[in-house]
Order: C-alpha cells, then structure tokens, then sequence
C-alpha cells in the first residue's frame, strides 16, 4: 500500500474569500483532499461550491435556510455550462451531506406523517430481525427493502393500517412479482413475508398469523442443469479481464479469486486486508451467515494480489478491494463484478449461457469442471464451502459417466435386449 502524505488544501487550489458559506467550503476541500481526491477533482468541486455560494450571495440565502433542494435550486440559476450541470449537482448534493455531518445550522426537511411513521415500523422491524432471527445487516437491508415495497403496493402513499393486511393481498403482491418478465426468486419472497407477518402478530398489529397461510413457490429454476463455462471459455475470460492498468490489475484479481477459488462475489468484495495470511499462504473468507472460512492461497492467486496491492492500492480503507476514483471507498456490493464479467464476455465474443450475466458462473463452472476430472462429491463440497449435501447434489447431474453406470437399459419392443 503507498503511503501518501496530502500537502494543504492552500497548495492545489485558490479560494475565494469565504462569505455565505463561512469555513465550511475549505474545510469540505480539505476533507476531500484527506481522500485522496486529485488535483483536477478538486477544481470542479472548488468551482461548483463557490458558485453555489456566488448564487447564495446574489440571492441573499443564508446558511440556515439551505437544504438539499434549496442548494439544488439555487445551483441551477448559475450560469455554469450545461455539460457542468449534472457533476455539479451530484457536487451540491455532497456539500449539503458534510454540512449535515459536521453538524451546521442549516434547514432540514421535515418527514411526513407517513414516512414518520413508516421509518418507526422500520426500525422495529430491523431490531426484531436483529435481535430475534439473528440476520446479518445486509439480509435486514435486503429484507426491509422488499417489505417497503409490499406496503407501497397495499398502501400506497396512505398511512397504512396493518391489520387491514390481509392473504390476498401478499399473494397478490407474490403473483406481481412472479408475472414480471425478469421474475424474482419467489421463494426468498415469500420467505420475507412470512417472516414479516411472523413479526406482525407476535408484536400485536395483527389478530392472526398470517404467516401460516402464506404459500410456498414451485422452485423450478432447480430443475435445470447448472449453467457453467468450458475450461478454455473461463481461461479466454481471465485473459480479457487481464490488462497492465491499475484496473485491469485490480479486476483480474476479483476474477481470479471467483474462478480459482470459488469465492462468491459478496465474499470476494467484502474481503480485508488482514484476512491474507501470507505466511501460511490462507485467506480468510467471509461468508454466508456470518461464517469464516479459511482457504488455501494458491500461488497464481496471491502473485495478482502481492501485485495490486503493492502497485495499485490507495487508500485508507481496511478493504481489500476499492474503487478506482476518490476516495477509493470498498464497493456497496458485488454488482461491480457483474460488470466486470459482461465487459469480457462481449470482449472476446462469447455468448453468456443465460442472458443475465452473473459472477456465479464462475463457481458453478469450477464445480463442474471439478466433477468432470473425476472429483467426489465430499471435495466438490469442501472446496464450495457448501453447508448441505443437497446444495452439492446437483452437480452429480454433470457426471454423465457416472449415470451410464447407473443408468437401465431402455425398454425396446420384445424386451431388453
């Protein structure tokens, strides 16, 4: 990791005396600068903030009346170009968060009744997962976010009376989803929903339990084969991945540790630098329910991390794996790696084996591969990680030899023969 040691603010930009905004403008630079943020970063968010402050003075808006949608208001009077608009107001929007974080007198919406009340519904409901199910923060994110939307869909933007739920109205809610051309994974649905009903009754807003009566979902996309990639397909992929940039070196690392090791995308994104032990040649993987893991580092693996992180990796961040841009934050989630795959895939011409292009087809095509060279299930399990026999299970329907020797004779007229 290189060691930077910013200059001060006064050694890469000019400010202008500071009016409407007091100190608040060199201390948001500087911040930024403590970040990592280039040279050429800071000019556009020097520019953008004195003219917000420019506005601010004509107008004669002080600071205690600003707010995210007044900054907005005001930024689009300034007579900035129009391709400065859009960077402009993601810069305004930035400026008004810090002024809130450093705890300035400024105006802050008031949430309605219903969002007050929802936001109450959704801190309890959050505590409840937290406290009673023991769910990880990013399955309570998950869950919350498909509850929020079953009440828009029951309420609306009314305040809503949760003992008016009723049955029909989750499965009403199940079969919008179920019918939509790219269908979610009903069964993780209704899951949420019996969960949430389950909650409803054993704190009171409901008279039955609704979750009895939720229905369960066909998990037909279990029926098919894994969808994998042929060796010569994953190492054409890697090759695509691989460039001698900063990115390119960076991005072949991510893709290594799914093709190589099997890692899923949320574990590979959420890995940190100290789960590298460099001496026993393991890494240390964070997996699903909160469990560790430690996996062997094989020698073509830990040459493209020594090299990222010796050449490539800026920041302060405890991640091993960071953005690109300022202030080199880790990524929120793994989608990054789906990106990443989709680019190689339309680099080198090959077609996806399903339309959505997901990091999983580098496991399923590691296991498959594993299958096809004779290994037993037992190690296929070890080196996935995997919990249940069944989750293993369906790669045996790859080990065509294996079937042969299982498989009866087929039934011809007159008998076997």
């Amino acid at each position: 990791m290189r060691n930077h040691c910013p200059k001060t603010i006064h050694s890469r930009v000019v400010l202008p005396k500071p009016t409407r905004l007091g100190d608040y403008q060199r201390r948001f630079l500087a911040h930024l600068e403590r970040h990592y943020y280039s040279r050429n970063t800071l000019a556009g968010y020097t520019r953008a903030i004195s003219a917000l402050d420019a506005v601010m003075r004509s107008h004669r808006v002080a600071l205690r009346d600003l707010d995210e949608e007044e900054a907005l208001r005001l930024f689009s009077k300034t007579q900035s170009p129009v391709y400065f608009r859009q960077s402009g107001r993601y810069i305004v929007k930035s400026f008004v968060q810090f002024l809130m974080k450093e705890g300035a007198e400024i105006r802050v919406a008031e949430p309605t009744r219903v969002e007050s009340r929802r936001e109450k519904l959704r801190r309890e409901y959050e505590s409840y997962l937290r406290r009673d199910r023991g769910l990880s923060e990013r399955s309570i994110a998950d869950a919350w976010y498909l509850i929020a939307r079953f009440l828009r869909y029951r309420f609306g933007d009314e305040a809503e009376d949760l003992s008016q739920i009723t049955l029909v109205n989750i499965t009403d809610f199940m079969r919008s989803l179920q019918v939509r051309k790219a269908p979610y994974r009903v069964t993780t649905v209704a899951t949420s929903l019996r969960r949430f009903a389950q909650f409803l009754f054993k704190v009171g807003r409901t008279k039955t339990n609704l979750s009895l009566g939720i229905p369960r979902v066909a998990q037909r996309y279990g029926q098919r084969l894994p969808r994998h990639l042929l060796p010569e397909q994953v190492e054409a992929i890697l090759a695509a991945v691989r460039s001698d940039t900063p990115i390119g070196r960076r991005n072949y690392a991510m893709v290594l540790l799914l093709a190589r090791l099997g890692l899923r995308p949320p574990e590979v994104v959420s890995i940190q630098i100290e789960d590298i032990d460099w001496r026993s040649g393991e890494i240390t993987v964070r997996g699903k329910g909160d469990l560790f893991d430690r996996v062997p580092l094989t020698e073509e693996v830990g040459k493209a991390l020594a090299t990222y992180i010796q050449q490539d990796r800026v920041t302060a961040s405890r991640s091993l794996f960071v953005t690109d841009r300022a202030p080199h934050c880790p990524f929120e989630d793994a989608t990054v790696l789906n990106a990443i795959l989709k680019e190689a895939f339309n680099k080198i011409g090959i077609k996806p084996p399903v339309p959505y292009v997901g990091c999983n087809i580098l496991r399923h095509s590691l296991a498959t591969n594993l299958v096809q060279r004779g290994a037993s299930l037992d190690e296929i399990a070890n080196v996935m990680r995997h919990r249940s026999r069944a989750t293993t299970l369906k790669y045996a329907k790859l080990d065509i030899e294996g079937l042969r020797s299982i498989a009866l004779p087929w039934p011809v007229k007159g008998g076997v023969k």
